[in-house]
């Protein structure tokens, strides 16, 4: 399989989606979330709400709709405008067990989950989501989500061997298939890693970066496989990624040290040259020029 930027970042942010539960809720209702450092998800198995998130105009939500949110800003689910929020600790207080209740009726039904991200690297890709992703359910692009939602509900209720598990891989496919839809459709990305993967003209650069680390790329071949001359590459890779090519390969071998330093027992010469460096004393350079300090320092804080 060739090399995939895309799957390298979920992979180096250890990035997991978790179903926490969910709620029932009806007839006139209003619930506030408070910001809770990692982005959330949820999807509407039943029913239709609306979703009102500081910043943004509010949006209808149908069933078999699903949205991200890493927005670090309070946001209100509600059968409509004219309902005063109630905070979730306060609608939620007493109740056990995954399934909860607001209301005296069941109107909707929302499935809800969060996003686990490595806590020293997970900023990788927490910094580049917007704030919402909303994948609508009438959409073409929504087909496999709203399978995978209607799986998840099937699998939450089954008694078979295996449920637990099975919605876990449900869960992890749901968080990339979402992502793939935001990138499927042009969402509004800022120049930067996401807008990076998903442009066409410089993939297959950033492929060979990815599968060849520490391959002591030029310019030069770079530009080759993206068909483009050397001077144009280089600045439209910069107006895309938000730095010039080899600067993105230096970070991108920085994170992967990072990665070896805190989980292997690999030795700093032998992780130096796997990425191309010459010697352990140019590697300790360049990551302390990026890490902000030694590779051993990071071993021993991390």
């Amino acid at each position: 399989m060739a090399s995939d930027p895309f799957s390298d970042i979920l992979s180096l942010t250890q990035a997991r989606s978790l179903v926490t539960g969910g709620f029932t809720a009806g007839p006139r209702w209003s619930v506030r979330f408070l910001p809770s450092g990692r982005a959330k998800f949820f999807g509407i198995v039943k029913g239709s709400c609306w979703l009102f998130m500081e910043g943004r105009e509010a949006a209808g939500l149908g069933e078999g709709d699903v949205f991200l949110t890493a927005a670090e800003r309070p946001y209100v689910l509600s059968s409509g405008p004219d309902v005063p929020p109630v905070e979730a600790t306060v609608a939620f207080a007493g109740q056990d067990g995954v399934m909860k209740a607001i209301g005296e009726g069941d109107d909707c039904l929302v499935l809800g989950g969060h996003v686990e991200l490595d806590p020293s690297r997970g900023n990788i890709l927490r910094d580049v989501l917007p704030p919402l992703i909303h994948v609508r359910a009438d959409t073409s692009e929504a087909a496999s989500t709203r399978w995978l939602l209607n799986q998840l509900v099937a699998e939450r209720k089954s008694d078979q061997p295996g449920a637990a598990f099975a919605s876990a891989q449900l869960a992890q496919l749901m968080l990339v298939q979402v992502l793939r839809v935001h990138l499927a459709t042009g969402g509004s990305m800022d120049t930067g890693l996401l807008r990076a993967i998903n442009d066409p003209r410089i993939a297959p650069a950033l492929r060979l970066m990815h599968a060849e680390p520490g391959r002591a790329w030029q310019l030069t071949e770079l530009a080759r496989a993206a068909a483009m001359s050397r001077s144009t590459f280089a600045e439209y890779f910069k107006s895309v990624a938000g730095l010039p090519p080899l600067a993105y390969l230096a970070q991108w071998r920085m994170r992967l040290a990072q990665r070896a330093l805190r989980e292997e027992g690999t030795s700093i010469a032998r992780i130096a040259q796997s990425l191309g460096y010459g010697t352990e004393s140019a590697f300790s350079h360049a990551f302390k020029r990026i890490a902000g300090m030694s590779p051993g320092k990071y071993r021993r804080v991390t």
